[in-house]
């Protein structure tokens, strides 16, 4: 389990799913959101695992797997990480996450994403791949790396069909100053540990050393009773047609094939 911390803790409560981005809203954004949290309020109910803000990773047999072969992906990423000033920055491939960044700070090197092609930088990453495909339900995959003295300011994801795992593969010191804030909890990545969490409570992250932060970031379908779970993965699937996605598709693969081109 993860090893949590109440200490600094936030002045206002932070342990829901508060819209934390545009606040100044149109009746029909308002409206739109107020049918998100109807239904995300249904999702909650409809979970296998009830709605924690952090889960018991022991909920999810996949993930001491995938930690007991973590040093088999961090193999891959120091290799990965040789050309890491070339990736992209997060809101470079998903402009949305131009409302949280406006720096080169987080990068990032995708192994799968809903539409996406990710096929050749897969081909450098054949056992995180294995291993990726221990989690089922999986829509999204990446090396999430964060430069020195990095922040995150508070935010939260768009639907909590979906949950979050992060498996800590490159942690520098001292750890502690190297944490996430979900809801009113803390956590501090530890390499070759898993944390599991639901990213529509308000979370917030700082890396607040000298060196870089890496974990594997990955997005899967949250485990609903039946029928809702084929339903939940049906709607997630139909993301693929959306426009945003689309379009970080592309740029993802752009990206891909022009830097491939110029390596060995």
């Amino acid at each position: 389990m993860p090893v949590l911390t109440g200490a600094q803790r936030p002045a206002a409560n932070c342990h829901h799913r508060r819209h934390t981005l545009n606040a100044h809203r149109s009746l029909v954004e308002s409206i739109g959101v107020g049918v998100q949290n109807v239904l995300e309020w249904t999702v909650a109910r409809l979970s296998r695992h009830g709605d924690p803000h952090i889960y018991d990773t022991r909920l999810f047999p996949w993930a001491a797997e995938v930690e007991r072969e973590w040093p088999l992906i961090r193999k891959e990423l120091d290799v990965v990480m040789t050309f890491r000033d070339q990736m992209p920055s997060f809101q470079d491939i998903l402009k949305e996450v131009g409302a949280i960044q406006s720096d080169n700070n987080w990068k990032t090197f995708f192994l799968a994403g809903i539409g996406m092609d990710c096929a050749e930088n897969r081909k450098r990453c054949p056992e995180t791949v294995r291993l990726l495909g221990k989690m089922p339900g999986l829509t999204t995959a990446f090396f999430s790396i964060l430069s020195p003295g990095k922040h995150i300011p508070a935010h939260r994801g768009a639907w909590n069909g979906i949950l979050r795992f992060h498996l800590g593969l490159m942690v520098p010191q001292p750890h502690e100053r190297v944490k996430i804030r979900i809801g009113n909890d803390y956590y501090s990545w530890r390499e070759g540990e898993a944390l599991i969490f639901d990213d529509t409570f308000n979370h917030e992250v700082w890396n607040d050393t000298e060196g870089y932060r890496v974990v594997l970031f990955v997005d899967f379908a949250r485990p609903l009773w039946p029928p809702f779970h084929w339903l939940n993965e049906q709607f997630i699937n139909l993301g693929a047609l959306a426009p945003f996605l689309r379009e970080a598709g592309e740029k993802q693969k752009r990206w891909q094939d022009a830097f491939w081109k110029t390596q060995p």
